[in-house]
């Protein structure tokens, strides 16, 4: 009806438009925060769950993630619900929201020391970079393999933290956003196969994989877009993706492979455990270091694409919706 109020946590139309866009923004020329960053303030929260909560069981690791990521979004809805009805404030907290989630700056920042550092011929310095990015054991790699994970971490990352949390944004508003964030956090918390989480994880890295999958997708698809070689991307995708053991980093990972026209996927090492993953990109050429920046100059165009994609998306989603409440 018209003159109704909005009622729920919807934000105003344009505001998402608006505050996506200035979070962004924000994001390019400030980085991550330096101080108070709300990432690390979930993650000790979320710890100190842990350590109330943590058996060896399912159960538990189920009841430990639906506290963490359930109480991040209802924090996120009670915050938009109290600014539902001024669009100027519902834009600026979705702003706020979005430079808290996404990294891509930072990702980029980071992907560049490790390359400036190899480009130097520094493998040291480079090793000491790694972990920023990854969880690799750096000991356990010389300089082409370190190139390699950079830019398996850039695709990877890209998913993980700037699409999948504008997509989520965009379907969920500010709830989306930092309940995105949780999920991703959570399982980089406790998500791994290690004898200590193998359980108590399980809930967190399934939640994960659900959440992460669209977002995913619409990496995949528009890193063959924006990339340099759209067929080699779509065939790396079509044909290698399904073989990576990650449901939603084997998409994303075979897409910046192809586009780029690189091999990725190998024998990589992990806290001392050895991994063979499949190759992606079989046809492609290894890595060098100068498709490190390659690699990040992607990562920002899909960024950008995202959030037209993401703006249009909800802007006609909205558009049905008074089609409906007015038809």
């Amino acid at each position: 009806m018209p003159g109704r109020r909005a009622t729920g946590v919807s934000a105003p139309p344009g505001a998402f438009a608006y505050g996506a866009a200035a979070g962004l923004a924000a994001d390019l020329l400030l980085g991550d925060p330096r101080r108070g960053h709300p990432v690390a303030a979930f993650g000790r929260a979320a710890g100190a769950v842990e350590s109330l909560l943590r058996r060896d069981h399912r159960g538990w690791g189920a009841l430990h993630t639906a506290v963490c990521v359930g109480g991040t979004a209802v924090l996120g809805a009670l915050a938009a619900r109290t600014v539902r009805d001024r669009p100027a404030a519902s834009a600026a907290l979705t702003a706020a929201s979005v430079w808290a989630v996404v990294g891509g700056t930072t990702l980029g920042r980071e992907a560049r020391a490790v390359g400036g550092a190899l480009a130097a011929g520094d493998l040291d310095v480079a090793r000491e970079r790694l972990p920023h990015l990854c969880g690799r054991d750096p000991q356990a790699l010389d300089g082409p393999a370190m190139a390699r994970a950079v830019v398996e971490s850039v695709a990877e990352n890209t998913s993980d933290a700037v699409v999948g949390a504008l997509v989520w944004g965009a379907v969920a508003g500010v709830p989306g956003l930092v309940g995105f964030r949780a999920v991703n956090t959570l399982d980089a918390m406790v998500g791994h196969k290690s004898p200590t989480y193998r359980r108590f994880g399980w809930a967190s890295a399934r939640l994960d994989d659900l959440a992460g999958w669209p977002g995913a997708r619409l990496t995949a698809l528009l890193a063959t877009v924006a990339g340099g070689d759209p067929r080699g991307a779509v065939r790396a995708w079509r044909s290698d993706a399904a073989a990576h053991p990650s449901p939603n980093a084997g998409p994303v990972e075979a897409a910046f492979a192809g586009a780029l026209g690189v091999r990725l996927g190998g024998t990589l090492s992990y806290g001392g455990r050895v991994e063979h993953r499949p190759v992606l990109n079989g046809e492609g050429r290894a890595v060098e270091v100068a498709d490190i920046e390659r690699a990040v100059r992607l990562s920002r165009r899909v960024t950008w694409l995202t959030l037209a994609v993401c703006v249009a998306g909800r802007a006609l989603a909205g558009a049905r919706q008074r089609k409906r409440r007015h038809g």
